[in-house]
């Protein structure tokens, strides 16, 4: 019996489709937060909102007992800086586009494409 074929590495291109795909969707969830509770901007507007909101929390999650607390507590004011909401507001839309991201992840799973995520989208 021939052994079994080792796995392919995964190359630099993948990886960057993978991450592309990812901030995608997270910037499709966002923008869909915004029009469900507030005035939204065009999509490449929720992209980088996206953008920025991972990268809050790639800083903040890893800092031990409090990084989730204030990783979550960053990304809402990345939400309430980029569309200019309060606090409730800005909380409601990191719900609603963390339930968009929900939706669209296991519409893709689906479908047989479950090696994405939703990056800009805690918990999602």
């Amino acid at each position: 019996m021939p052994a079994p074929a080792p796995p392919t590495p995964i190359g630099l291109e993948d990886r960057l489709l993978a991450f592309a795909v990812s901030l995608l969707i997270g910037g499709a969830a966002v923008h869909a937060g915004t029009h469900v509770v507030a005035d939204a901007r065009d999509y490449a507007h929720a992209v980088l909102t996206a953008l920025c909101g991972a990268l809050v929390w790639a800083l903040l999650e890893p800092i031990p007992l409090l990084g989730g607390v204030l990783a979550i507590v960053a990304w809402v004011a990345v939400l309430k800086w980029r569309y200019r909401l309060g606090w409730p507001r800005s909380a409601a839309v990191g719900v609603a586009a963390w339930a968009a991201a929900v939706v669209a992840l296991a519409a893709l799973e689906l479908v047989g494409i479950g090696s994405v995520s939703a990056l800009g989208v805690p918990g999602a």
